[in-house]
């Protein structure tokens, strides 16, 4: 397991959800880092060679990774990011927009020793911050792998995204979504994952963590901000398609999504693949943990055998 030099957390409480686990403890470390004024939470194991970042959706947390990281460690160091501003990150941000963000993941990395080879894996909108870290620190990452996110920018806008559901409009409303959450974040959280799961018990086996996450000084609002910052996402992605990517880039999506989301991924990456999974809902890792762990290790080239965690 990899050994870290860390610093002293700020957030008292961020292995509420791993001090008793100890299959866990055996494999990951949990660290932080400063980066100006933002200390990141960061979840590490494994010692190979090769390295895969894993970056998270909303509401939620590194903690969403928790079925899929142990399957990962095989020749590789597998690095979970709780993004700037949410989940045990603490710490002030100067802009929401997510090439503003993706700086810190990339100068944490940096620290980490990580410079080039990146597998970088993410989930909703983990998959902004994934962009625009591969767009615009194209010597770092080797290979992008997103789900279930547009990449907005091309022919596909947040505009069209706005009557998908309601979240989209709702998180913009400033003080509103603050003001209506506040302090009813596990209410508030137990509906959202519902209503976009087909198998909500999967993923609301973690509520209470992204409850207490959630629940932290201001990291719903942090959250808020990510979304109003779309207008500004999707200009910066607008710029950055001028030069398309050309490393390797798969999307997985829920079935209903697949075609738009995908067509506004390859304005972005040309060659593009993906797929739809069959009867799932947005929460992907959780909901369908076994078909997105063999979808990652196909893309990225592992064996054919899923990797069994030590006991």
């Amino acid at each position: 397991m990899t050994e870290i030099t860390t610093e002293t957390p700020l957030s008292l409480n961020y292995d509420a959800a791993t001090r008793d686990d100890a299959a866990f403890n055996r494999q990951f470390n949990h660290g932080f880092k400063t980066i100006d004024d933002l200390q990141m939470h960061y979840v590490i194991g494994g010692d190979g060679l090769k390295t895969i970042i894993l970056l998270h959706g909303f509401p939620q947390s590194w903690y969403e990774w928790r079925a899929v990281m142990p399957h990962l460690l095989e020749g590789h160091r597998v690095i979970a990011i709780d993004l700037p501003g949410l989940g045990d990150s603490t710490g002030s941000l100067p802009s929401y927009d997510k090439k503003t963000l993706a700086t810190y993941v990339h100068r944490l990395l940096v620290s980490l020793g990580v410079v080039s080879g990146v597998k970088l894996v993410a989930h909703d909108f983990g998959s902004s911050i994934a962009y625009a870290l591969a767009a615009n620190y194209r010597e770092q990452i080797a290979s992008l792998f997103i789900m279930d996110f547009p990449v907005t920018g091309g022919a596909l806008t947040f505009e069209q995204l706005k009557p998908l559901s309601f979240h989209f409009g709702f998180f913009t409303e400033k003080p509103l979504a603050e003001m209506l959450v506040e302090g009813r974040e596990r209410e508030f959280l137990s509906y959202f994952f519902e209503s976009l799961a087909v198998d909500a018990s999967l993923v609301l086996d973690g509520l209470d963590e992204y409850t207490r996450v959630y629940s932290r000084p201001g990291v719903w609002h942090n959250g808020m901000e990510w979304y109003r910052a779309w207008p500004a996402d999707e200009q910066d992605n607008a710029d950055s398609m001028k030069r398309p990517l050309t490393l390797p880039v798969r999307i997985l999506t829920q079935e209903f999504t697949y075609e738009p989301l995908l067509a506004g991924l390859k304005d972005a990456a040309p060659d593009a693949t993906g797929r739809p999974v069959k009867g799932a809902g947005h929460w992907l890792p959780e909901e369908r943990t076994e078909e997105v762990l063999s979808e990652i290790r196909s893309f990225f080239g592992y064996a054919d055998r899923l990797a069994t965690a030590a006991a």
